[in-house]
């Protein structure tokens, strides 16, 4: 069926797809109008019965054949089983084409994802290599970087946040990066003007730059710590401050920096401030940059599961920060973030990919499925499966051997954003 925009096409050839033109009165056939798509096995068998040999096909109107289908596989019309047969085989070739189109799209999204992660990671370690002799400069591609992102955000349609591999870098590198992409989707969850999301994002991205000038080993905070070690931890939050001074940030963004370790109750360090002189940016920093070392620690081992971290934070920790951001961060994340090991109702084992920030309870998760290799598994909608749910969350030591091996939980929890609303990213079954 190429070449020319129409063709005669045997009536026991007729497939579901085709644009038909049956030539004939309204009269001589029971069809709503002469010219449509047929979309049944019941209309051709219709049409084989009006008593025409060929019927004029519209090529450019009708479905493109599939792979599989050829002039040799059609059914015997005089054997209705058969001809059900090949409608199934049809179904199912269609059905494994959309699959594999979802996978590729969401494969792709994915990549994109690591990708810019690992763009974002580079940023931040030719930052700090720039600070001592180029400061202004490395503002300048920070500005840049971070504006891209704000403006993405912004944009038409929704974010999800993203689980990403284990293979986008260290800590040090690591943690500026996870904690810009979760503080600007809570800014832009809270309302926060771009001028806002800027400066919240340039705080995230260097709220850490201090540290380059202490010793490795006070770098991340120990719960051995000697009174030494901690004070010279905590003079990282100044240090950075001074580095922001001489990239010529503005004053927003300083502050932010500067209060990113303070505490809504007068807690933290290091001036003990109060909530109510601490700034928006600030405490969205503050409560984003202990999710991420709850769920990323110095020692793996110590870490938190997503779940694990926002549960303690609310249960434990709830008075510490404040809380329109608390609740507006529990909101977007869902009681289950990404990186979140869980078990579904039907007693399945999955991970949980990604999060659409608008609809928190309905994530996307990946789903152990005896027989099928990880590389080919599909992402499980939950929007689009309503009769499937989480019930419970478990530690990944918990998981069966084969279940593990599958999902391979991450022991750092990386995250990026992506745009959701495309229907092919949609598993529903």
């Amino acid at each position: 069926m190429k070449g020319d925009a129409f063709e005669q096409v045997g009536v026991h050839s007729l497939r579901i797809g085709m644009y038909v033109e049956l030539g004939m009165g309204w009269l001589a056939h029971p069809f709503p109008t002469g010219s449509f798509k047929i979309s049944s096995a019941k209309q051709i068998e219709i049409i084989r019965g009006l008593g025409m040999e060929h019927v004029r096909v519209n090529v450019p109107k009708s479905d493109p054949p599939l792979p599989e289908t050829s002039a040799a596989a059609a059914p015997d019309a005089t054997d209705p089983a058969a001809e059900e047969r090949a409608l199934a085989a049809q179904r199912e070739q269609l059905a494994r084409r959309q699959r594999a189109q979802r996978l590729a799209a969401e494969q792709n999204s994915l990549a994109q994802c690591e990708k810019r992660f690992g763009e974002a990671v580079r940023q931040y370690r030719k930052t700090l290599e720039q600070l001592p002799s180029q400061p202004k400069a490395a503002a300048e591609q920070c500005q840049t970087m971070v504006n891209g992102m704000v403006n993405e955000m912004l944009g038409d349609g929704e974010s999800a946040i993203r689980l990403l591999s284990e293979a986008a870098g260290d800590k040090s590198a690591m943690h500026p990066v996870n904690v810009t992409i979760v503080a600007l989707l809570l800014g832009k969850a809270m309302g926060l003007a771009q001028p806002d999301l800027v400066d919240l994002g340039m705080a995230s991205f260097l709220h850490d730059t201090g540290k380059a000038h202490l010793p490795d080993r006070v770098r991340w905070p120990e719960d051995n710590f000697s009174t030494a070690e901690y004070k010279l931890y905590q003079e990282h939050v100044g240090l950075g401050v001074q580095a922001g001074k001489a990239m010529g940030l503005g004053k927003g963004v300083l502050m932010a920096i500067a209060q990113h370790h303070e505490l809504i109750d007068g807690s933290g360090f290091p001036t003990r401030v109060k909530g109510d002189t601490m700034t928006v940016a600030a405490r969205i920093l503050a409560l984003v940059n202990r999710y991420d070392n709850l769920c990323n620690p110095s020692r793996p081992a110590a870490a938190l599961t997503p779940h694990e971290a926002l549960a303690l934070i609310f249960s434990q920790l709830k008075n510490r920060f404040d809380s329109v951001a608390l609740s507006a961060f529990i909101r977007m994340m869902g009681v289950y973030p990404p990186g979140s090991v869980v078990q579904l109702i039907d007693e399945r084992y999955g991970m949980v990919v990604s999060v659409n920030s608008a609809r928190p309870l309905k994530p996307r998760l990946i789903v152990h499925e005896r027989g099928v290799a990880r590389h080919e598994a599909p992402i499980l909608d939950l929007e689009m499966a309503p009769s499937v749910g989480i019930r419970r969350s478990i530690k990944p030591a918990a998981l069966p051997s084969a279940a593990m091996e599958f999902l391979a939980p991450r022991q750092r929890v990386c995250y990026f954003f992506e745009r959701v609303g495309d229907p092919l990213m949609a598993e529903a079954s």
